[in-house]
């Protein structure tokens, strides 16, 4: 058996972003707003010093010492979306029936789809901001996983069912993802 060394790593922040601990919930700041997480359930430990994060596995379990890079991941996506911001741009595509979609509150409705009378509604996740520019849909926020869920929310809404997809086309679809606006 060989012995497995503990692996540290380390995240510094940039200028102008903060992060503070409080109990398993790591909140990180800065000039886009802030973006929240908890680490109840991931076995690692969590400090933050200064303008550093330092994430540290609970034992020298193999399993343990993996799963810090993904913790590493999830506090530079935090960072990122943080200073820069995250955007999802889907595109409305439709044949013959044109549709028209609508934010009301924190819901999206996608009207006369394929010809339906009642609208589909999607759920938009956190704190996202949608906004309709003709026939583009722009999803935008500081945390990855909510603007992701909300893009996803919006594409699922609009699948067709019991009908060959590969005819008909009609839906709204995710085609581009990025940081920045």
């Amino acid at each position: 058996m060989s012995t497995e060394q503990v692996q540290q790593q380390v995240v510094e922040l940039p200028q102008g972003v903060t992060a503070s601990l409080a109990g398993r919930t790591l909140s990180v700041k800065g000039k886009l707003g802030e973006a929240k997480k908890q680490f109840d359930k991931i076995n690692v430990h969590l400090a933050v010093d200064g303008g550093k994060v330092t994430v540290s596995p609970f034992s020298t379990k193999r399993k343990d010492n993996v799963i810090v890079n993904t913790v590493v991941s999830l506090v530079n996506n935090m960072v990122t979306g943080v200073s820069k911001g995250y955007t999802y741009r889907l595109k409305v595509v439709y044949a013959h029936f044109p549709i028209s979609v609508k934010t009301k509150g924190d819901e999206i409705h996608v009207e006369n789809f394929v010809g339906e009378r009642s609208p589909r509604v999607a759920k938009v996740v956190g704190a996202c901001k949608v906004s309709v520019d003709g026939d583009d849909i722009i999803v935008k926020g500081v945390s990855v996983e909510d603007v992701g869920q909300t893009a996803a929310n919006v594409e699922l809404a609009t699948k067709i069912k019991r009908k060959d997809q590969r005819i008909f086309l009609d839906g709204v679809y995710i085609y581009q993802k990025g940081e920045g606006s």
